[in-house]
């Protein structure tokens, strides 16, 4: 009997599953019913895996709890590092208490207002995103690379009081600041926590020989030290808080509409965090005293909870602050040879494209981490043979704070995003909303205690995505394996309609980069007249002498005719977002 082949749900055989954020082993379900053999398979899969079935969400009250933990017990370790200069546990707590302090008493906040981030990755960002959460706060993660019109909504929706922006950043804020409702702005330089003279000489040489601080003016802005010295005088007030207090607005969707935030709570990045942990301890990583090298931005979710893992497990968290900036990459490999390193595909392409690279040291690399957008088979492969690590691709969303499942170390395959994370349930779903087979296409739906309480004043838009029984639709197209692995196949609205028949871009543009003189692609759907869609691939390729023929006719060796592109436009770079994930809409409008 196939895994999905069965006729009742768990929910009409166990009550308690009614409840939204109830914890049952994960499962995957069709129709109505689950019957006690798909229970059994799930069970025997994970236990072989030595993955528990749940997590004890009552662990921690809170985030700030998990983390005020390991500030304590790890207090000689290396926090954070980042531009040379690294933070131990015990000053982290200090810095970040200090500034707990400032907000409470220096900016007269209350428990649950709204404190904006925007700067790139830097112990900084550490520093005042705990200091937030234990002044009782709610973090708003803004990208630095917003535009003013991004800028000026995200801060309005959220009703942000007090704003901490770095200084190469702040020309945008400063032109928007003043539609804002923000009351307070705090301005940090890229070398603020570094010990004199390297501070006054970093920060000089950043803003005046290489002229990267855009001029700008805040009236009344702050500087960050004089803050932290503030919040020294002022011990903050440690805040009670429960699992379901608002901790962080994430804001996603920026490319699809108008951004929303996601409301996520303590509970969800506790549970996060500690389903996380259950799936990192089969890849028998020591933790304490081991580096994660982060290049990812700490403002998205990805970076941001596994920056709270590494704190859990005492590890060492080395911040590259441009990933784009491939050499200082390259630097920070060499510098810290890390044990683990987060990243994804195109950064993967990237890196095992630079000469530099391939010459590095890959001894202590134990864990590598793919996440943000589907990992090719090609990307995994190269990177395996380039550093002798395998890539463990993952999946989750913003709205599940993220990870909703993972490839465990001890149970890999590439082309899947492995199983669900404990107390995770699955469903995968038809157009109609019933459950499909084995190895049959359909949206994929998660409940757990990860998902987010809902859209920020947005019950319309949270009741699109979140039912009554707490289920969340990803718009993610997914299928179970018959051995219980889950594959992404494409999302809902990027899928291509050729002729009736479904055609998802991630299986053209696996095959494709797969071709030596391809460096990148990306598959779209355009409108066509006979089938109603057509197949176009945008590639980049490194050999200018690659065609349009030789593109069709290498991927007619693995994909049937009507998944074939009726027309190839070679680009000189595809645009993507912050963390380096293709925008297919651009690329179709």
């Amino acid at each position: 009997m196939g895994l999905l082949d069965s006729v009742a749900t768990l929910r009409e055989v166990d009550p308690a599953a009614r409840d939204p954020h109830h914890t049952q082993t994960p499962c995957i379900t069709r129709d109505k019913v689950m019957t006690e053999t798909v229970h059994t398979a799930i069970t025997a899969r994970l236990a072989e895996l030595g993955i528990p079935n749940r997590i004890d969400t009552d662990s921690y009250s809170s985030i700030v709890a998990l983390f005020e933990e390991a500030l304590a017990t790890y207090r000689a370790e290396a926090a954070c590092s980042s531009v040379g200069h690294t933070l131990s546990y015990a000053e982290l707590d200090r810095l970040s208490a200090q500034f707990a302090g400032w907000l409470q008493h220096g900016a007269g906040l209350d428990s649950g207002d709204r404190v904006a981030i925007q700067m790139p990755n830097l112990i900084q960002y550490l520093v005042v995103c705990l200091g937030a959460l234990r002044a009782g706060m709610v973090v708003v993660n803004t990208n630095p690379l917003y535009t003013e019109r991004e800028l000026e909504h995200q801060l309005t929706d959220a009703g942000v009081r007090v704003m901490v922006v770095q200084a190469n950043v702040a020309q945008t804020a400063a032109a928007v600041l003043p539609r804002t409702g923000v009351e307070r702005v705090v301005v940090t330089e890229i070398a603020d926590l570094h010990p004199q003279p390297k501070r006054s000489l970093i920060n000089f040489l950043v803003k005046y020989v290489k002229k990267m601080v855009p001029p700008f003016h805040i009236p009344e802005a702050l500087k960050l030290n004089e803050v932290l010295k503030a919040g020294a005088a002022t011990p903050f007030q440690a805040v009670t808080l429960a699992p379901s207090d608002l901790a962080m607005l994430q804001y996603t969707g920026g490319t699809t509409g108008v951004a929303k935030g996601a409301m996520l709570t303590h509970g969800n990045l506790v549970a996060n965090v500690l389903q996380s942990d259950a799936f990192f301890k089969t890849h028998d990583m020591e933790g304490r005293g081991q580096t994660i090298l982060q290049p990812l931005p700490m403002y998205h979710i990805y970076a941001f909870t596994a920056s709270m893992y590494a704190l859990r497990i005492g590890a060492h968290t080395a911040l590259v602050p441009n990933p784009r900036d491939l050499p200082s990459v390259v630097k920070a490999f060499a510098d810290y040879r890390p044990a683990l390193f987060c990243g994804l595909n195109t950064l993967f392409v990237a890196l095992c494209n630079n000469a530099a690279f391939r010459s590095l040291d890959f001894s202590n690399l134990q864990v590598t981490l793919s996440g943000g957008m589907a990992l090719t088979h090609d990307a995994a492969n190269r990177w395996q043979e380039v550093t002798g690590c395998r890539v463990s691709e993952g999946y989750g969303l913003t709205e599940t704070s993220p990870t909703v499942s993972g490839n465990p170390g001890n149970g890999l395959q590439i082309g899947t995003i492995g199983v669900p994370v404990p107390s995770t349930e699955i469903q995968i779903r038809d157009a109609e909303g019933n459950g499909v087979s084995v190895d049959e296409p359909g949206e994929l739906c998660v409940r757990g205690p990860q998902v987010m309480a809902g859209y920020w004043q947005r019950p319309e838009a949270t009741a699109e995505v979140i039912d009554s029984e707490g289920w969340f639709a990803t718009g993610d197209i997914a299928l179970v394996q018959p051995d219980g692995y889950l594959r992404i196949v494409d999302r809902k609205k990027d899928m291509i309609v050729v002729s009736g028949f479904n055609v998802y871009p991630n299986e053209l543009e696996d095959v494709l980069v797969a071709h030596p003189d391809v460096v990148e692609c990306a598959a779209v759907g355009i409108p066509s007249e006979s089938t109603g869609e057509a197949v176009r691939m945008f590639v980049v390729r490194s050999n200018p002498e690659l065609t349009e023929s030789a593109v069709r006719d290498f991927m007619r060796e693995g994909l049937t005719g009507y998944k074939l592109p009726k027309s190839v436009v070679f680009k000189d770079d595809l645009p993507k977002t912050a963390v380096g994930k293709i925008l297919r809409r651009e690329l179709r409008d």
